[in-house]
């Protein structure tokens, strides 16, 4: 069954849970929206998205400095109370976040957050791309948006797969905290600085490196 965009909006309306996490659901459900909702409901989405407008003045910033000083990342993770910014987990949640960054080397936490500049420039190029594959000119937007997609997935760090568990993103992830510390937990912006950085230079696997750091820890 072909999801429409009018379905996602709808799912969207109805629970406040973000268009690909709806879309998602409704893939899985074969477009019912009542059981998509099941499906958000079950992993705690709905939840997240009723606290998701709630104030997030409180909580930390988290350094993190891999190996020999080569990578270093900052980054403003906030929740609502100084109590859950105190917390283990929270404190755990926030290092994750910040190796997730030096690791996978995001641009923008969301999509949203991309200049509309950038991405018009990305679709440009992935048109000429297709285009010089042969690709027919009727099916080049289709391939565009879902490269498009990729892009985001790449760029964006909610959007990345979890390095700890790949089979969740850092949305899910973000989802999964705040559903069980019952506050809405942002994450606001990022550094990540990486020695030599522009200088030409021979390039080291340094995603590579900060994974067998995560997996010794």
């Amino acid at each position: 069954m072909e999801i429409t965009a009018a379905m996602v909006k709808e799912l969207r309306e109805r629970t406040g849970v973000g268009m690909m996490e709806c879309k998602k659901a409704l893939v899985a459900t074969q477009g019912n929206i009542d059981e998509a909702i099941k499906v958000l409901r079950e992993k705690g989405l709905t939840a997240a998205a009723k606290k998701a407008g709630r104030i997030t003045a409180e909580g930390r910033i988290e350094s993190y400095i891999h190996g020999a000083g080569r990578i270093g990342v900052l980054v403003e993770v906030n929740c609502e109370t100084d109590f859950v910014a105190k917390t283990d987990e929270y404190r755990e949640f926030c290092r994750d976040i910040a190796m997730q960054i030096a690791a996978s080397k995001p641009e923008y936490v969301s999509r949203e957050e991309v200049p509309a500049e950038v991405i018009e420039k990305e679709k440009s190029i992935l048109r000429v791309q297709a285009l010089n594959e042969g690709k027919p000119e009727k099916i080049v937007e289709r391939m565009v948006e879902g490269r498009i997609e990729k892009f985001y997935k790449e760029f964006c760090l909610l959007e990345q797969p979890f390095i700890k568990n790949p089979d969740i993103t850092v949305q899910q992830l973000l989802h999964e905290k705040i559903s069980k510390v019952g506050e809405n937990i942002g994450i606001r912006r990022f550094v990540r600085y990486e020695l030599g950085e522009g200088i030409e230079k021979k390039q080291d696997n340094f995603a590579q490196e900060v994974m067998s750091q995560v997996k010794n820890a």
